[in-house]
């Protein structure tokens, strides 16, 4: 490997896509955030997998019917102790209707495949994604000549730019379109449905492509070859090129129109493409690294080097090397940029890689997936990326009004947990998905965090607050009082888990046998939240004052958190459910993480029973999301050391070579859940750069940590551009020399607690009218205040560290 192939932000690979079958899987991504690439890497047959954000099929959407009676009876059910018989009495009730809405899949638009012949066996075959730039290379020597395909996807000119090219001798292949071939069984019948629609033309340098979604509507491409030299001919629907040094080939898309006027259209806007793939890059260039570079981060690991297969062994000896830490932060915030934009759809489970007709979880899961793959976005300088999120649930607040009429006679919205573009209704009908109703509340929490760290008050006011407001009307009419006049919720749901007391006596595998509680602990932590956040953010603009003092009675109503025989948190604030510690949820700990409802500061026993329950959840029971999960809670508790751990376990168990995070190991390893499917899920990747960030950095609206839970590994870093609600920070350390130095820049009026690092006995400070005092927490807690554009600069030296 040359030194200009090794770099921190390069991941370096020495095998091409190589799972058996499902190649995809191992593929190399480029994306603009609408368009994704992933590349292959195949010598003598490349295939390029191209998808769009707006590319679905499959789905189908019926009419809800009227169950809303069913709530009482469900609740009657309950307190006579029939749990089983409540927990599916509203589920039942809306299959017996007949009731089939599914949800729609991702749609691979489509292979660009190109072959090249060859001379002799490859050598020096290297496959890399540089995140700086989003190009993915391919290279490789063949009979002494070198060969090299680079490929981005287009910021600037939404295009997929491809470059195929050889420095030392004259290169020579063929272009062609293929529908994404399958290796499901399961979606062959698709496959063949799409087939009878497919069509490809060839016209000079111009290769056309189409079929016809479930829709009735054509999507399809358009590829222009363009080389300097030699010569191009078109045939047989493919465009075969010879005798040059570099070609060229340019690739527009369209999803959702007629063949013939979009590939006219597209063909026009690849004519007036004159640029070189230089010119491309560059254009390109400005807003990619505008994203990638919003933040950065240095651990100083001494093995950037290796590439991704010589990183993994590492892990797979029991710890992940640094430099694998540091590269998945960086990769995660890369899949990010690349796979979702502001103007465009969420990120989303297989982000724009999806390589199936029929893939499992293919949709946006609001009961933990959707908000791992964000809850790092805000304090790591990529707030503008989260509207894309909060438009996507507003376009279907139709569809969640009358849900919660019609499934539990409520005024107000019921999201369910899985959803797909202009899909909104239930689809997974069962009691596990049916029975919880706090989907909504949950996403609320990543609107009100988007106005905390942007200040927009217009926003606050137009969004925020509206669907807030709506959430908090479906609380109002759902919730019961019990005897003492406190909250019952119920039905309430944990999730995914079932009370220990409510599984199978002979422990054979049952996926959700009984989840329909009483006061499941997440569910009153998330109706917290909300009440709070609205009635902060209702009193800021000046807004809802006449409900304000409705919304603060069922406030101060919500029953205190319960903590059990063993010390831990009760996952359900009932009598009759027994905590059950093997799963993979960790539903119960919101109020610490993702919520900041407790700290140790204000609370420390109750901080203690949160910390007893994470560390009784059992390893085995894990899956590659919950272990990140898991990382960050770790970072919240103070506790670098596990939190890192947690992220060696998921490295050598839920880790491909191209670093995409799957949901389970599928080798029987013993480390986290049984599965033999193994579904991509990135929300692991996106959890990884969230855990990371959280072991530098604890953010919230009045406290700020620096440092809070850097393992005893990570003796040396740095990191720039990551954010508090009102300003951003810059830091480097060095605990070996004894050296600290933070830049804390305010963007808008801040007043803050500032807690330091317990490293050193003191710390000098300096911020022209910058104020700051010691606070009423003790030792290395400040009491922190600067106007807009004011910074502060703190250092600490060898001299003020403690023996």
């Amino acid at each position: 490997m040359t030194n200009s192939e090794v770099s921190k932000n390069k991941l370096n690979l020495k095998y091409p896509a190589s799972w058996w079958r499902n190649m995809w899987r191992e593929g190399l991504p480029s994306g603009n955030g609408k368009i994704g690439a992933s590349v292959y890497g195949g010598v003598r047959e490349e295939t390029i997998l191209l998808n769009h954000n707006k590319l679905w099929h499959l789905g189908h959407k019926d009419t809800l019917p009227d169950v809303g009676h069913t709530l009482a009876e469900t609740r009657k059910l309950m307190l006579e102790g029939k749990y089983l018989d409540a927990s599916w009495h509203l589920t039942n009730k809306v299959k017996e209707s007949g009731y089939a809405t599914t949800l729609a899949s991702r749609l691979p638009l489509g292979d660009i495949k190109l072959s090249m012949p060859c001379s002799g066996a490859f050598r020096k075959y290297n496959r890399c994604v540089d995140m700086e730039t989003g190009e993915v290379t391919v290279r490789w020597e063949d009979s002494e000549i070198m060969y090299e395909r680079r490929l981005f996807v287009s910021r600037e000119n939404d295009v997929v730019v491809y470059e195929v090219s050889s420095p030392e001798g004259a290169v020579e292949g063929e272009f062609w379109f293929n529908l994404h071939q399958t290796d499901d069984p399961d979606s062959l019948a698709v496959y063949k449905e799409l087939e009878k629609t497919l069509e490809v033309r060839t016209d000079g340098s111009y290769l056309y492509y189409a079929a016809t979604n479930d829709d009735g509507k054509d999507f399809g491409a358009v590829l222009r070859v363009i080389e300097s030299d030699g010569r191009i001919t078109a045939q047989n629907g493919s465009i075969q090129f010879a005798e040059v040094n570099k070609v060229l080939a340019l690739v527009k898309v369209f999803t959702n129109g007629d063949r013939e006027q979009e590939w006219i259209r597209l063909q026009n806007e690849l004519s007036s493409m004159d640029q070189t793939y230089e010119q491309l890059l560059a254009s390109h260039l400005i807003e990619h690294q505008r994203l990638f570079f919003s933040a950065t981060l240095n651990l100083y690991g001494e093995q950037d080097h290796l590439s991704n297969e010589e990183l993994l062994l590492h892990a797979y000896d029991g710890e992940a090397p640094t430099s694998l830490v540091e590269k998945m932060w960086a990769y995660g915030r890369y899949l990010f940029i690349s796979g979702t934009a502001s103007d465009g759809m969420p990120f989303e489970m297989y982000g724009l890689w999806a390589g199936d007709y029929k893939l499992t979880w293919c949709h946006n899961m609001a009961n933990e997936n959707v908000q791992m793959m964000y809850w790092h976005a805000m304090a790591g300088g990529l707030s503008e990326m989260v509207p894309a999120l909060v438009h996507y649930y507003e376009s279907m607040m139709d569809d969640f009004k009358d849900n919660a009429k019609k499934l539990f006679g409520c005024r107000g919205i019921y999201i369910p947990a899985g959803t797909t573009p202009g899909n909104g209704v239930p689809n997974q009908i069962v009691p596990v998905i049916m029975n919880w109703t706090s989907a909504a509340g949950w996403l609320a929490r990543h609107y009100y965090e988007y106005y905390l760290y942007t200040g927009d008050k217009e926003f606050l006011l137009e969004k925020v607050l509206p669907f807030m407001r709506q959430v908090a009307k479906f609380y109002e009419d759902f919730l019961d009082t019990d005897e003492n006049g406190q909250i019952r919720y119920y039905p309430s749901v944990s999730p995914e888990n079932t009370p220990l007391n409510f599984m199978p006596e002979d422990r054979k595998p049952l996926a959700h046998p009984m989840p329909t509680t009483i006061n499941a602990t997440m569910d009153l932590a998330i109706l917290k939240e909300l009440l709070t956040h609205l009635i902060r953010g209702s009193q800021e603009v000046g807004a809802y004052a006449d409900e304000i003092g409705k919304w603060t009675n069922l406030l101060e109503r919500i029953p205190a958190y319960q903590i059990n025989e063993d010390g831990a948190l009760r996952e359900w604030m009932h009598p009759d459910f027994d905590d059950r510690y093997e799963h993979r949820h960790l539903s119960h700990i919101y109020p610490i993480f993702p919520g900041q409802e407790f700290t140790r500061e204000l609370s420390p026993e109750l901080f203690d029973a949160f910390e007893t329950a994470v560390k009784k959840r059992l390893i085995g029971a894990q899956s590659g999301w919950s272990l990140a999960h898991m990382a960050a809670v770790y970072a919240r508790l103070g506790d670098g050391s596990r939190a890192v751990e947690c992220l060696d376990i998921l490295s050598r168990s839920c880790l491909l070579n191209n670093f995409f995070t799957l949901h389970n190991d599928w080798r029987n390893m013993g480390v986290c859940m049984d599965m033999i499917e193994a579904p991509i899920q990135l929300d692991a990747s996106m959890g990884w750069v969230n855990a990371v960030q959280e072991m530098l950095l604890y953010v919230s609206s009045w406290l700020v940590k620096l440092l809070p839970a850097v393992p005893d590994k990570w003796k040396k870093g740095e990191f720039t551009g990551l954010c508090f609600t009102t300003g951003t920070i810059s830091l480097s350390w060095d605990k070996q020399i004894g050296k600290f130095q933070a830049n804390l820049v305010a963007t808008r009026e801040t007043k803050l607690t500032l807690k330091l690092p317990e490293w050193f006995n003191k710390y000098s400070f300096s911020g022209s009218g910058v104020s700051i005092v010691s606070s009423t927490f003790g030792k290395g807690y400040y009491d922190l205040n600067m106007k807009a554009g004011q910074s502060l600069v703190i250092t600490a030296t060898d001299a003020d560290m403690f023996e």
